[in-house]
């Protein structure tokens, strides 16, 4: 059975993406698309309806690009039980109202069972403080936290 990774909207935009100047930036973009064509074949990969609402906007063509790239991937369903989790983080973890969707990101990885959370989000999903509060919030309520991390954290080692 092959693992399950659930691809935040960082990590499509990445992808897709015009290359940036900025050095950083441009090096993630290449460790993602990297990943998409070596690493990706072996996961059983998933988005939801927050990832689609948030490729789907800006730049209409930059949109379809994005939607494109996840077209076939299945989606993860925002039900009651992932709706209270997500609101349970939204109180628990150091993430501010701007970027509350992020909850919906680890909510949905979490109650699905996904073994991976694959983001870009330095600032509120792949965050050293947040995944050890997470850990916690998880642990006391039973359940299993997926692996968050970048695509270059789930490269194959050669």
């Amino acid at each position: 059975m092959r693992e399950a990774v659930y691809i935040e909207t960082t990590v499509i935009s990445y992808l897709t993406s015009r290359p940036s100047r900025d050095l950083v930036v441009a090096g993630h973009q290449q460790v993602t698309r990297e990943w998409w064509e070596s690493s990706l074949p072996r996961y059983d990969a998933y988005a939801s309806a927050v990832v689609l609402n948030e490729i789907s906007a800006g730049d209409r063509e930059a949109a379809a690009l994005r939607m494109q790239r996840v077209a076939t991937f299945p989606l993860l369903e925002a039900t009651d039980d992932v709706e209270r989790l997500a609101e349970h983080y939204y109180r628990e973890l150091p993430i501010p109202e701007k970027a509350r969707a992020d909850c919906y990101h680890l909510a949905l990885a979490t109650w699905h069972g996904m073994h991976y959370l694959l983001s870009w989000n330095m600032a509120h999903i792949v965050n050293g403080a947040v995944i050890r509060r997470l850990q916690e919030l998880n642990a006391a309520r039973g359940i299993r936290t997926p692996v968050v991390c970048t695509p270059e954290e789930l490269m194959e080692a050669t």
